[in-house]
């Protein structure tokens, strides 16, 4: 690993021991992890992202061994291993590797500390060929170099497995919107504002920008899983919107055919 990779790890895993999800844990007044509490997260996640749940693995996999990747709050993990699967879980901060290690606990599941543990997207300290699914949303594009993090899903995945990737859309409205923003400047020989950009998308409570943000098109996401025998890849979510600062349009009017045309993720699955 270069200085340079390991400089990224180590900011990565400051900013996001904070959990992702703690601006909407927030807004909740979720402030502990009881079971009640985190039932009304995850109704709340799972209201956000209607489409999540069914992009994941579901009742015809029950009992083949998944691992997912960027833990975040646990709500995606809790589904996966409420639905049966053989859970494991990954990610290169502490916070995130405990709330899911308790979420296993309260299920009853065995052995928490060692399916869930810390550990690098770029470096899976688990096996050629180990799991029947790889499930990763808004973690890769964070870890600063998105193709090797596929690299390492292709290679612990067994033949024939499944991989669930979410990534960030270059081609989105959002960023549609920062470029014509940023243009005049631009046009000026200004340097852009990566960090004001990066923070549209993700921010702890302090303000902060995640450290490093990467954006694909669909193009270059097909290019990066040219090793897989099959892929697909959807567009979803999609912002709120204000059209001439009149008339405001809830996003979850606009997660049909606007998402589908220019959302902020791309939902890549993928078969080895």
């Amino acid at each position: 690993m270069t200085n340079s990779q390991a400089q990224v790890d180590e900011r990565n895993a400051a900013f996001w021991d904070e959990l992702c999800g703690s601006t909407l844990a927030q807004q909740l007044g979720i402030t502990d992890a009881s079971l009640e509490s985190l039932e009304r997260f995850d109704a709340a996640y799972l209201e956000l992202y209607p489409y999540l749940a069914g992009y994941l693995p579901g009742a015809e996999a029950r009992g083949q061994s998944v691992l997912e990747m960027g833990l975040g709050y646990g709500t995606v993990g809790q589904l996966l291993a409420s639905r049966g699967l053989d859970y494991h879980g990954l990610d290169i901060a502490e916070g995130p590797v405990r709330m899911v290690q308790e979420r296993l606990s309260m299920l009853g599941i065995d052995d928490p500390e060692r399916r869930v543990v810390r550990g690098s997207a770029l470096e899976i300290p688990h096996p050629d060929e180990s799991f029947d699914h790889v499930v990763t949303i808004g973690c890769l594009h964070h870890t600063g170099d998105t193709g090797a993090g596929v690299s390492e899903v292709h290679r612990v995945l067994r033949p024939g497995g499944r991989a669930l990737v979410m990534i960030y859309n270059r081609r989105s409205y959002r960023r549609l919107k920062a470029a014509l923003k940023d243009l005049p400047g631009r046009l000026r020989g200004a340097p852009t504002d990566d960090e004001e950009v990066r923070g549209s998308y993700d921010r702890n409570l302090e303000g902060e920008a995640a450290p490093a943000t990467e954006y694909f098109s669909k193009a270059e996401a097909r290019r990066m899983f040219t090793a897989f025998a099959s892929m697909r890849v959807r567009r979803e979510n999609f912002d709120s919107l204000t059209p001439l600062g009149r008339y405001y349009i809830d996003r979850q009017r606009l997660l049909g055919w606007p998402a589908h045309r220019a959302g902020l993720d791309l939902y890549v699955t993928a078969v080895k």
